[in-house]
């Protein structure tokens, strides 16, 4: 077994989840994998995760979704929806214009498939290959989508991965860096990434609205960064990719319009546990719990950072 611990705030709801994330990870790629949250020293709260193999179970899963290749699922049958251009060349539905072609699954979340809202699939190299796609959930469930507009999740999941670039120039074969994915800032930032992967920002674009550090409203902010492309939000695609593993088959607690609860929990739990005990359903093991409002960004949902409930 191996044991690796990273710095986790747990005020912000997105940082949460993502450990469930690396927790669901670790447990998929390397087997046998256990967690829990350190709050001994308040001023450094540690998340510890431990695995199968002698390897730092937080690197192995940055170096798999990093190297992975990103595709989308679909239902059988399914076929996107034809779009037309206006005037100008533009998607007249707002939608995407060349999303990648879907495989097709005999089992799927939902009854229908939703181009915007298709599952992902992330290949490594090897063959070894997951599906996300909490937002698509056609369960009793709650499916916690947050995104809105002409954003996919393929589309978000390929960006919080790989990066975006600007559209290339006459004497360029690929554009300049727009913003930088999970794998860029492992090559760039090895050490800081492993060491402290929730802390790593950058710039970025879309995402699945997971990290409270890149929300705002343009009310908030007094204007829309939308409109001002020359201006950046910056968070993490850690927190935003690997919350949306850690929704796979987990969900925080609902309870009103727009209000949400979630746990963190103290003593070692595989992932079938650490499950419930993030929606505070676990109440015979020391925890901590969380409440947040969820904003709205137009038709977006927006993470805000948390308040702590008194015991």
């Amino acid at each position: 077994m191996s044991e690796a611990a990273i710095p986790v705030d747990l005020f912000n709801p997105g940082q949460v989840f993502a450990c469930v994330g690396f927790l669901e990870a670790a447990d998929f790629l390397l087997g046998e994998a256990e967690a829990k949250f350190d709050w001994n020293e308040e001023s450094a709260i540690r998340f510890v995760l431990k695995a199968s193999g002698n390897k730092n179970p937080f690197q192995h899963v940055l170096e798999y979704v990093a190297g992975a290749e990103v595709s989308q699922c679909a239902p059988l049958g399914w076929q996107p929806e034809m779009k037309t251009k206006d005037a100008d060349g533009e998607v007249e539905d707002g939608g995407e214009s060349n999303l990648a072609s879907p495989s097709h699954l005999e089992s799927y979340p939902s009854a229908e498939g939703d181009r915007m809202s298709l599952v992902v699939r992330l290949t490594s190299r090897d063959g070894l290959c997951v599906d996300l796609g909490h937002w698509t959930d056609g369960s009793t469930r709650n499916e916690f989508k947050l995104y809105a507009g002409n954003r996919s999740a393929y589309t978000i999941a390929s960006a919080m991965l790989g990066g975006t670039r600007e559209k290339p120039k006459r004497s360029q074969v690929t554009g300049d860096i727009k913003t930088r994915g999970i794998a860029t800032l492992l090559e760039e930032e090895r050490e800081n990434l492993t060491a402290a992967p929730l802390d790593v920002l950058t710039l970025m674009g879309g995402s699945f609205n997971m990290d409270p550090r890149g929300a705002w409203t343009a009310l908030d902010a007094g204007y829309s960064p939308n409109k001002h492309k020359y201006h950046g939000v910056a968070a993490s695609p850690v927190v935003e990719f690997m919350a949306a593993w850690g929704l796979e088959h987990a969900r925080p607690d609902e309870y009103e319009t727009r209000r949400v609860r979630y746990s963190a929990w103290a003593e070692w739990l595989p992932p079938m546990l650490a499950r419930p005990a993030l929606a505070g359903s676990l109440l015979m093991i020391p925890s901590r719990h969380f409440h947040f409002t969820l904003n709205m960004s137009g038709k977006n949902k927006v993470i805000t950072f948390a308040q702590e409930d008194p015991e």
